[in-house]
């Protein structure tokens, strides 16, 4: 046995056996059914992977990154521009280096800004990207739009959306048991502290966002085939951003699966609203963003480990009580 399996827990070997059974019982979906509930899955798997990969940098560095559309519109483009020419797998690969090179080169630039500074820049960074490749289009290809043609179907997207969040679940696995993680743990903490123990922040900081915005990249390429006609609105949309955001949020950051109990819910609900309410959608979005901040700082399993923790003070309370009753009664 290995070193690395030779440190693996009960619980994390009971969660990956379940995790392993979850996906195959998932991957069965198609079998029962191709129309909505296949959609409203595909849905809840795409955002799955872009929560957990936004997680991976931001859950231990505790840095609020709003650039996940600019990755994502990324990964869309990269298939787009070259559907006709290079096998799929190989544009997906293209979509994960690019995107994890300008994951690479935003943090290089960025990463040493903190707090609302850093939210403000990734979100003007979708933005900009978006603006770019509209006026690139605008003036070089004379169009805003490309179309994706594959035989890809909504299954085929399905399944890979579960490989790709198999994949990323055993990434973060392995980078929260590294050096890298470790690393990524004590700045969050402190930064200043870090950098005194002689941790290079800088390059930690870039490393992990690279790898998380590669991720997304990944995402947004296999999505592509689902669009048909790309173009720089839906690929470089900012409610993505937020979406991914609010979701991770009100799950939590502090295990690699929560955000999973923030996008089941918020997918079905905001399914929901767009179809009921499609006028309103911003409206809603803004609001829950408000009421997770607000309400649930730390998200759902933060709110659980906080009534786990009161629950345990209120044992030791009583029991302490009951001791010195049963002194009394002695005495």
């Amino acid at each position: 046995m290995t070193p690395l399996l030779a440190t693996v827990t009960r619980k994390e070997a009971r969660i990956a056996l379940f995790g392993a059974a979850a996906l195959a019982v998932a991957a069965t979906l198609p079998l029962f059914d191709t129309g909505f509930y296949l959609s409203l899955a595909l849905n809840v798997a795409m955002y799955v992977v872009l929560c957990t990969a936004w997680t991976l940098f931001s859950g231990p560095t505790h840095y609020i990154s709003l650039a996940s559309a600019a990755f994502f519109g990324i990964g869309t483009y990269s298939v787009a521009l070259g559907i006709d020419t290079l096998p799929f797998p190989l544009l997906v690969a293209v979509g994960f280096v690019a995107s994890a090179a300008l994951a690479g080169l935003v943090g290089i630039a960025t990463l040493r800004l903190s707090g609302v500074y850093f939210v403000i820049f990734t979100l003007g960074l979708a933005e900009l990207v978006r603006q770019v490749v509209t006026w690139a289009q605008t003036n070089f290809t004379h169009g805003v739009g490309l179309y994706v043609f594959t035989d890809f179907t909504e299954t085929h997207i399905y399944w890979m959306l579960l490989a790709l969040a198999a994949i990323v679940y055993v990434t973060g696995w392995l980078v929260n048991r590294s050096r890298l993680g470790f690393a990524l743990r004590i700045i969050g903490n402190d930064e200043t502290v870090a950098r005194h123990v002689g941790i290079d922040t800088a390059r930690a900081k870039v490393l992990l966002f690279m790898i998380s915005g590669g991720f997304i990249g990944i995402v947004g390429a296999c999505l592509a085939p689902r669009f048909a006609y790309v173009e720089p609105p839906s690929a470089f949309n900012p409610m993505i951003s937020f979406q991914v955001v609010i979701m991770a949020l009100l799950g939590g950051t502090g295990r690699l699966w929560a955000p999973l109990l923030g996008v089941i819910p918020f997918t079905i609900l905001f399914d929901q609203v767009s179809a009921y309410f499609p006028n309103h959608t911003s409206l809603v979005i803004g609001i829950a963003f408000m009421a997770v901040v607000y309400l649930l700082p730390r998200g759902v399993i933060g709110f659980v480990d906080d009534m786990r923790r009161l629950k345990k003070r209120f044992r030791i309370v009583l029991v302490e009580d009951e001791g010195a009753l049963g002194k009394e009664r002695a005495s």
